[in-house]
């Protein structure tokens, strides 16, 4: 059957990664420590609280959880707001700040979902360019010269890892004519010394740093994402954010969340030690590393199909991004970076 869908949607494929039940689970990026049971208790507790009320809308507006949020980040509840999702909050900047006549720029490779929500928006993607390192190459000529209403930074990058200078930062959003957006949604898996653009905002009142409780907070099945910003940008975000769009049960489980958040990041310093063991001893067997400020680790891998699936076959599930040469794998717990690097170990003996 043929159906009249919009004509730039002819050949896509939704976003997805595979979703296989095997022993060895590393291509999402998802935190894979569980949640501890005390935080468990508290989420359920929370959540009991809500369900006599379900039959009321939440508080379309967050305001408690916003505040949480903000205490986390050291802002105000005025400078933040919250989504299901980074995507959702990708998406409302996006609608409100680009559009139909608008476009957004994001230097490849780079998270896949930033052009697939410029489509959804009706938004002109401009492909910028990065070096062979992953660097971005020369991003304040290219702004200067697509001068796009919104662009997309990300630090730590999906997939490289690789993290940016905040000058860099500070560079485009000295001559961007629109939003800059800088996605952080691993910021709390940086190395010892790479800032966070959330020290910027004050300089800044079009810049925008978005993030997530997905990943450092293996809140993944929670959906939860939030943005901090010039209280401006919150005010005009609220104009496209559908009515009552996070509900009181996701309100609820993040906020017990937040007021757990010492117990549950207490996984990051374990992540960042098996990513860092990934970097060193795949070096040592002479296999490209990109440098990582994130829970995942990009490396080389000449026939990146024919990688996968020996990995696959051995029961380890990483990656394969569409970047011809490379393969991504999350960092997970201590023994499923053994059964990770004992199976590249056998594939590139």
């Amino acid at each position: 059957m043929s159906l009249p869908i919009r004509p730039e949607y002819a050949g896509q494929h939704p976003y997805g990664a595979p979703q296989l039940d095997v022993p060895v689970r590393l291509n999402t990026n998802e935190n894979s420590y569980p949640v501890p049971p005390e935080v468990t208790e508290a989420i359920a507790a929370a959540l009991g609280k809500e369900l006599a009320g379900l039959n009321r809308y939440p508080d379309r507006d967050a305001v408690a959880l916003r505040t949480d949020l903000a205490e986390y980040l050291g802002l105000t509840a005025e400078q933040v707001w919250a989504a299901n999702g980074s995507n959702e909050v990708q998406q409302e900047l996006l609608q409100i700040f680009a559009g139909p006549g608008r476009s957004a720029l994001g230097f490849v490779p780079t998270y896949s979902m930033h052009p697939l929500l410029a489509l959804g928006t009706g938004t002109q993607w401009i492909e910028g360019r990065r070096t062979a390192s992953f660097e971005l190459a020369d991003p304040v000529g290219q702004v200067l010269a697509h001068q796009p209403d919104v662009v997309f930074l990300c630090s730590p990058n999906n997939p490289t890892g690789t993290a940016l200078d905040l000058e860099v930062i500070a560079a485009v959003a000295d001559v961007a004519p629109g939003i800059v957006v800088v996605d952080e949604a691993y910021a709390e898996f940086r190395r010892p010394g790479t800032p966070s653009a959330v020290e910027l905002l004050p300089r800044y009142p079009r810049l925008v740093v978005t993030r997530t409780m997905s990943k450092a907070f293996g809140f993944a099945g929670g959906r939860l994402g939030y943005l901090a910003a010039s209280r401006e940008v919150v005010e005009a975000v609220q104009l496209v954010r559908l009515p009552y769009h996070l509900s009181a049960l996701t309100q609820a489980a993040a906020r017990a969340a937040l007021a757990h958040r010492g117990v549950l990041l207490s996984t990051v310093e374990k992540i960042k030690d098996q990513r860092d063991r990934i970097v060193r001893e795949l070096r040592s067997l002479q296999v490209p590393v990109a440098d990582s400020d994130a829970n995942f680790v990009l490396f080389g891998a000449p026939d990146a199909p024919a990688l996968w699936r020996d990995l696959l076959a051995r029961g380890v599930l990483v990656r394969d991004v569409g970047l011809p040469g490379w393969l991504r794998v999350t960092a997970g717990t201590e023994q499923e970076t053994d059964a990770f690097l004992a199976a590249m170990k056998e594939l590139v003996a």
